[in-house]
């Protein structure tokens, strides 16, 4: 079966993104089509980058790094949940995805932002960083604004059409990871 990880990008203490990824997780839940996994990178706690040899090479010494490789490897495809940080990425996020290289390769990506303006500008750096790594991201895209799914800037209450638009990111991202399974295995053989 397709496996998904929700990737939530925030480590803030206080931060918004942990309600946001459970509600993301809990609706992927419900679907039969995939395994979902919610990744908190605040749990994985990685430090800044701190391999010898840059990731592109595939060489990773640290057992941190091993293990982030060995869970991130075994998914087919990913949603990110990010805020955005001076219109980009959080760093701890940016940190995450620079551990590595081919095991983000040849899969699929999609996006739920969240806070004033929906995280847009963070998700176009992400889908930047996501092209260079050879993820295929996918146009349905939540945008989770303090104005329609938040009753104030801490308490999140996700507008009924914000669900069915984090549905579309699934169906695409379920899609398009099991479209570029053959990709997958041909790149691993």
């Amino acid at each position: 079966m397709t496996r998904i990880g929700i990737i939530l990008g925030s480590s803030r203490p206080g931060r918004n993104g942990e309600a946001v990824a459970r509600w993301v997780h809990d609706i992927a839940s419900g679907r039969d089509d995939a395994e979902f996994e919610l990744i908190d990178v605040a749990d994985v706690a990685l430090p800044h980058l701190d391999e010898a040899i840059p990731p592109m090479a595939g060489v990773y010494a640290q057992p941190h790094t091993l293990a982030w490789a060995e869970r991130i490897a075994r998914l087919d495809g990913f949603v990110f949940v990010t805020p955005e940080y001076n219109h980009s990425v959080p760093g701890v996020l940016k940190n995450a995805i620079d551990f590595l290289f081919a095991e983000w390769g040849n899969k699929a990506a999609g996006f739920v932002g969240y806070g004033p303006t929906g995280a847009i500008r963070a998700v176009e750096h992400l889908r930047l960083i996501m092209s260079e790594l050879q993820v295929a991201t996918v146009r349905a895209q939540a945008a989770l604004a303090f104005a329609t799914d938040f009753a104030d800037p801490m308490t999140f209450r996700p507008a009924d059409e914000s669900g069915a638009i984090v549905g579309q990111v699934l169906d695409q991202v379920v899609s398009w990871s099991e479209a570029l399974e053959p990709v997958r295995r041909k790149a691993q053989a």
